[in-house]
């Protein structure tokens, strides 16, 4: 099983490259990074959280980095052209030297898109954008030239060049509607959702059906997920973390809680699980709380 880091960008730069080039020594497969511009639910006006912007994040990331796997989670795809994210996505995989995982979905967060003045649409006409989008993509990144001719996207002999080190470059898709499983089957290498183990597994078996209903074998989808973690040995405290987190999943407890908590999700096919560092403190502490997940937890399913 892959370990990999989801680092906050509403951090000073410094400290997330200091965050990065850490876990990077220390033996972590990944680094993902977010694709919003604010904070779910803040308003105009408000107090508004910093946060960097993700593409540029990552170039930053893959020239200050040799080894780690980058990613996004996920860029959307309402208010980034596919064909502008094709050739980004081939130039920072040379930049990285081949390490880039292009992270894509269909878009969701409301309030980004209202201030922006960017449509968002209907969940159905999301995932109809999202495919199209995904066919210029992937036309961009692997063929010479490119048409797509769709309701959203019309590329006309298009051409991107250069290529990706990665060819095809590997592509994860976000995702958990039964639609979106269908463009996972599709289109993914990897698969990726927030989810406990019971909720992943159903997930997961819906997957696969879509898969084998267009020929292609399920284990060639990788598979990743993530939840927010709080490390104490105070079990109450961890319960009490656990349910104010809700609804996002949470695990918590002692290192032997969460080593069963992901060996729940070896057991139902994860095959890397993403940690997100918000709950994991700042400065000294955080450094100590992913050294204990590299040394006495992602060990015991190495």
């Amino acid at each position: 099983m892959r370990f990999s880091l989801w680092p906050n960008l509403s951090q000073p730069w410094t400290e997330l490259v200091a965050e990065v080039s850490h876990v990077e020594a220390t033996g972590w497969d990944g680094v993902y990074v977010a694709d919003h511009f604010m904070g779910d639910g803040e308003r105009a006006g408000g107090n508004v959280s910093s946060m960097f912007e993700a593409t540029a994040a990552l170039a930053g990331l893959a020239a200050s980095t040799e080894r780690v796997r980058l990613g996004s989670l996920v860029f959307g795809v309402t208010y980034r052209h596919p064909a502008v994210l094709a050739n980004w996505a081939a130039t920072v995989d040379h930049i990285s030297g081949g390490r880039l995982l292009l992270g894509l979905g269909a878009g969701w967060q409301l309030n980004e898109h209202e201030q922006y003045g960017i449509d968002l649409g209907p969940p159905g006409e999301r995932v109809d954008r999202f495919v199209e989008a995904l066919d210029v993509i992937t036309g961009l990144l692997g063929e010479p030239v490119t048409d797509v001719a769709g309701r959203h996207y019309a590329v006309t002999a298009a051409v991107a060049e250069p290529k990706p080190v990665q060819t095809p470059l590997p592509i994860l898709i976000g995702g958990t509607g039964d639609r979106m499983m269908g463009v996972v089957a599709r289109y993914a290498d990897e698969w990726n959702m927030w989810a406990l183990p019971a909720r992943f597994a159903e997930r997961s078996a819906v997957l696969d059906a879509r898969c084998e209903a267009v020929g292609r074998d399920p284990a060639t989808i990788a598979r990743s997920c993530q939840a927010l973690w709080f490390v104490t040995d105070d079990a109450e405290a961890a319960a009490r973390r656990v349910a104010r987190a809700s609804p996002l999943p949470a695990v918590g407890g002692s290192v032997e809680q969460l080593v069963d908590a992901v060996g729940a999700w070896a057991a139902v096919g994860v095959d890397e699980v993403i940690i997100p560092d918000f709950t994991l403190g700042s400065g000294a502490q955080r450094v100590e709380l992913l050294d204990l997940v590299a040394e006495e937890i992602a060990p015991a399913f190495r």
